[in-house]
Formats: C-alpha cells, structure tokens, sequence
C-alpha cells in the first residue's frame, strides 16, 4: 500500500470482460491495486472514499462472476461506486470526478450502459432491480440483476416496500445487503463461510425444493413442522430469518473482504436455476484498507482533498459561518429558552447541524435513520402534543415526504417547521441534490409560512420567527456554504409574518429578492448606479404569505420591477405575478421581469459557476434590467460580478 501509483495489472483492465479469466490470486492482487487507485484519485478530487474502500472486493468479485452490463448491476445511493467506475472504462476520467464538465459522483445512465440506473437517493436499487428483473423475464432473458444496497439505506420504508413485493415473485433478483456499521450481523468466519456456501449452492437448493415439493404432499400439520424445522435451523446459524419472512432466500453473513468466501458464493448464486429472489448478506468496513480512513471517525465517508501518505485533508479556512452551524447556533438558544423545541433529522446530523444540537440537548435530538417520510410525521405527532419539532432537512431529501407534509402536517395545521438547508445550487453533487423544487412544492400549501434566509443573520431570525409560530406549519430555507460575513447576536429577532424589507432605496428599478440571491441583487445595483440608473433592492423574506403592501408600493413608484429566487419556475416569482395579475398592477406599464433557474437539471459545477450558467448572477440582473430598459446597447462593457 505505499506506492499508490504502482497498479501494473488494474493498467491492463479496461473493462469488466478483462476480469473474466483472471486466477483467486490475480483477483485479490487487482482488488488490493483497485484499492490504491481510489485513494490516489479521491486524494486529488475529494469525494465519498470510506464507501468506496468498503466494497472494492466486492466490486471486483461481482464483475468478474458476472456478465456486466448484459447482468444488471445497481448500486443504491452510489456512494460506493468509484471502483465500480474504475473498472468499467472511466478510470482515464477518475480526475473529473464531480467537476464541471466531469464524471459524477454517482452511478448515472447517460454516462455508461455498466449504469442501469441512476443514484444519488438512498434505497432505491430493490425496487428499480425488482423492475428490471420483471422486465427480463417478460422478455424471455435469462440475466441476473445485482442490487447492492447500505444497511443505513435499508432504514428507509422503501425498501422493504420493495423486499415485500419481490418476495411474493419469482423474479431472478439478488440483493446484496452490505452490512458495515449497524453490525446486524455476527462475527464472520470460515464456519459462516462454509455454511453460505453450502446453502447458496445448486445441490442445497435443489434439495431443498425438492423437499418442499415432497413436504406438499404431507398432512398440513407435518408440512408446517418440516418448514419450520428448517426455516428455524438456518436461522440460527445464518440470521436470515427476517429476510425468509419477506420471501428472500437468505445466503450469509460473509466477509465482504475475503475474495475466497466471495468469489464462491456469488458463482452459486449466479449458476443457480431457482427462480425467486435472493439476499447475500455481506459484512464489510468502511475505509477498508487504508489506515487514515479506517482510524477516522467517519471513516472517510466524504473528504475533500487530502495528502494520500498522512491522510491529512485539504480544507480551507472558512471567511464566515455556515449557514449549517447558524441554523444549530439559533435552534440550541431556542432550545436553551423553551423545553417545547425537540429536532429531527433524517441520517443527516452533522450535515444539518443538529448533531451541534444534540451534543447540548442529547434528550431532544432525534435521528429516525433515512425515513424522511416517518420523520415529518413523526414530528406531526409531536407537534400534537404541544411540542416544537423543527424538521431539519435537505431541500432535494424533503421531496421525498411531500405527502405527509401535505396530509399530516399542512391539512391539520400542525406547527411542524422545516428547517430547508441546502437550498439551491449545491455544487459538486449536482442534479440530485440541487434543491430547486421546494419553494414551488410549498408555496402551493393553504396556510403555509414560507421563508427564505438572505443571509445568516436571517437565518437566526427565521429560526426564532418558527419558533414563534404555534398554529401552523413554517418553512425557512437557506444555501449549503458560508454566509456573508454579518455580526450575530445570542438570539434572533420574531419578524412580522409575511414582511419583507426594503434594503435599498431608488427610484427607477426595483429588485425583489427571495432569499440568498440578494447579495448578487446589491452588487447589481451598485454596477446600474454607475449607468445612472437608481435602484431599489428589497428582501422578500416571505414567499407566502407575501408582502402584497410592498409588492404593490415597489410596481407603482418603479419603471422597472425584476423578481429573483434560486428556485424552480413556479415559485416566489410566479406568486408575486399572480398577486399583481390580479391586482391590476400589470395595466399601467409597467415592465416585470421573472428571474430563476431555467427548467433544466444541471449537471455538477462550483456553486457560483452553477449560479452563472443559470443567468442568475449580478451580471445576469443587470443584463435583465437594462434590457427592459431598452438600453441592452450600453452593455458592451464588461459588468462587474
């Protein structure tokens, strides 16, 4: 392991096919090698490495037992599957990984057909494999289909959604459950081993049905003992027996890290004629193989570059405070003056904040796992009950419990209040994690108060301001980074609900804005104060209920009016112009302009290259304003950003 560029037989595989004839010890030699090129890429690029590290024997076993890409092979979440990318022709375009213009961070169709389906939200490959499989037996194929898939993924509803359907169905699916930090399993061994093997083979399971067959033709009474009789035994020396009672053959638990307990088992899985689904259950540990990660506390779950011999990380020296640690700063000082306040977070602790939280009130923090849906109604019911739960999580996860935001938190009225981090463009995760939709998603809820935060000092308002707010549900979002650089006191300050600010004053355009783009709003400005052209800029603060008293004094002392939000079409800018449609302000021309993401997913980037390409920056404003004014022609001087 200390040469990291020495891989003389990884040189020699450019595609799974190149695996296929390699001997156990040629196998274990291109594993260690694949190991050592993941860690020399991450090292250069940053990434998820401890994931990566976690599975690379596995990878390596399942593409050389099976025929990939004709055998489907899908990686939940997709944090793992760097050396899967390695070994499938990408390795040359390792150094792009999550750059503009580069490979992502996750399994994605349009970037290679070993991708069958595109990752990046947790526990998704049992459903889209179990669909795959039913598809190829509808067309009368014979392939396999591997999904792999985390036990944090395997806390989200969805998958055993999925196990429930598969196993009442003859689908060729194999689950591989990669067991490394619940530690659901026991210790692994040569014992365990051999039993995986004996049972994931042709004569066991052939036996087996066989048996089943004979036990058919038994009195019920006999039948039900033999069942039970086996069911129990494999039970006790393989743990399978919650995945039985879903309908999966169970096979493990295995070292993951053992090619010589791997290699065997996945061929008796491949080469077995029983239809139905299958779960391998592997035993694996994050940041395997490298010491750095393996010593770390998150194992190296997700680093940014770093010295690959010491393992020491690249991070810079933050100019302001995270919006992350504002929000966990404001929510503590909340918690500190009112027992009521109790957070919730979905497996997201450190990225929300609320781990801050919990250190301070460990009795009030609650982490429900990836179980987004469970974890808003969860807060529902806790809100009932005359308590404050603030639901911190990310804009791009919440989309996943919009129905219970709808039927059990918005249609009672229930005080449940959202803290929204990562709102907006989020840079190296791209499209995935953009959080672009919940303005949108929100702003259509009767009786919701929406916010959005222009800087940190907002945010600590916000948070006290939802606090405040005891007979309805609320929202605050805020961007993933550092804030501006603003003095903050011990507490925020309660708003008055649904009044935004005037941040400058003018007298030609205005420009209303809606959460973190006022920033580029005042810098725009500043650059049409230099044409000559006064400006107003105005905070929003509230996309709903909104400041229809300042909307409607900004479209009358104004020429032009020019709303802007890091959002989706459909959000702040489409309700500002439905109120004034209604209102008559669009009759006395006035000229309105609508600025937000344009309707397309964008691929990863810089936060601020993103913000570019989307035409949403000071530049774009000032483009967008002096075009309304007719003026597009003095513009042939470069514009300040």
């Amino acid at each position: 392991m200390d040469d990291f560029n020495e891989t003389p037989l990884l040189d020699k595989i450019k595609y799974p096919a190149d695996t296929r004839d390699l001997s156990d010890k040629e196998l274990r030699q291109l594993a260690d090698e694949l190991r050592r090129d993941t860690v020399r890429n991450v090292s250069i690029t940053g990434g998820h490495l401890g994931a990566s590290l976690g599975v690379v024997e596995l990878t390596v076993g399942i593409h050389h037992v099976f025929n990939t890409p004709d055998d489907r092979l899908i990686w939940d979440v997709g944090h793992q599957c760097y050396p899967h990318k390695i070994l499938t022709g990408r390795r040359e375009e390792m150094l792009t990984l999550r750059q503009g213009g580069g490979i992502s961070g996750f399994t994605k169709r349009s970037e290679s057909e070993y991708d069958p389906f595109g990752a990046a939200h947790s526990s998704t490959s049992i459903s889209s494999g179990l669909g795959m499989a039913v598809a190829s037996k509808l067309s009368g194929k014979k392939n396999n289909v591997i999904a792999v898939i985390g036990d944090g993924a395997m806390t989200a509803g969805m998958a055993y959604e999925a196990m429930n359907n598969a196993g009442s169905m003859d689908a060729r699916l194999i689950v591989v459950l990669n067991d490394n930090d619940m530690s659901i399993a026991p210790p692994v061994g040569a014992l365990s081993a051999y039993l995986s093997r004996l049972i994931s083979s042709k004569t066991y399971r052939s036996a087996r049905h066989m048996a089943k067959n004979v036990s058919k033709k038994l009195p019920r009474q006999i039948e039900t003992v033999a069942a039970r009789a086996e069911e129990y035994a494999r039970g006790m020396v393989t743990g399978g027996t919650l995945f039985e009672e879903l309908g999966f053959y169970y096979v493990g638990p295995i070292d993951g890290h053992n090619m010589d307990h791997l290699i065997p088992v996945l061929k008796n899985l491949r080469d077995d004629p029983e239809d139905g689904p299958v779960l391998l259950h592997i035993v694996t540990e994050k940041g395997h193989g490298y010491k750095p990660a393996e010593e770390s506390a998150d194992k190296y779950h997700g680093v940014s570059k770093f010295d690959v011999v010491t393992g020491e990380q690249q991070k810079s020296t933050p100019n302001a405070p995270s919006y992350t640690n504002v929000f966990a700063k404001g929510l503590i000082e909340e918690a500190r003056i009112d027992d009521k306040v109790v957070a919730v977070t979905a497996a997201m602790p450190s990225g929300t904040g609320i781990d801050k939280f919990g250190d301070v009130y460990p009795e009030r923090s609650y982490d429900v796992g990836i179980a987004e849906q469970h974890g808003v109604t969860f807060a529902a019911g806790l809100a009932t009950e005359g308590y404050k739960p603030f639901c911190a999580i990310y804009s791009t996860f919440l989309q996943r419990a919009y129905d219970q935001i709808v039927h059990d938190v918005a249609i009672q009225s229930l005080p449940v209040r959202f803290a929204i981090d990562r709102a907006g463009y989020v840079g190296a995760d791209g499209s995935t994690h953009c959080g672009a939709f919940d303005i949108a998603y929100l702003t259509t809820l009767p009786n919701f108060v929406v916010m959005a935060a222009a800087d940190e000092l907002e945010l600590m308002h916000m948070t006290r301001t939802a606090a405040s707010i005891d007979d309805r549900p609320s929202a605050f979002r805020y961007p993933r980074g550092e804030g501006v650089g603003i003095e903050l006191p011990e507490r925020g300050e309660v708003l008055e609900i649904g009044k935004g600010r005037i941040v400058r004053e003018g007298k030609t355009v205005a420009i209303l804005s809606y959460g973190s783009p006022l920033q580029n709003a005042l810098k725009a400005a500043e650059e049409l104060a230099t044409m000559g052209i006064s400006t107003t800029v105005a905070d929003a603060r509230f996309a709903k209920p909104l400041d229809v008293g300042m909307i409607r004094d900004l479209a009358q002392n104004h020429e032009v009016l020019v709303t802007i939000e890091e959002g989706a079409i459909g959000g702040f800018g489409s309700h500002v112009l439905t109120y004034m449609a209604n209102d008559g302000l669009l009759e006395d021309g006035l000229k309105v302009r609508a600025m937000m993401m344009p309707d397309e997913f964008f691929d990863q980037d810089k936060p601020e290259k993103q913000i570019e390409m989307a035409k949403l920056s000071a530049k774009d404003i000032v483009e967008t304003v002096m075009t309304a004014l007719g003026r597009e022609s003095e513009l042939s001087s470069p514009v300040r950003a």
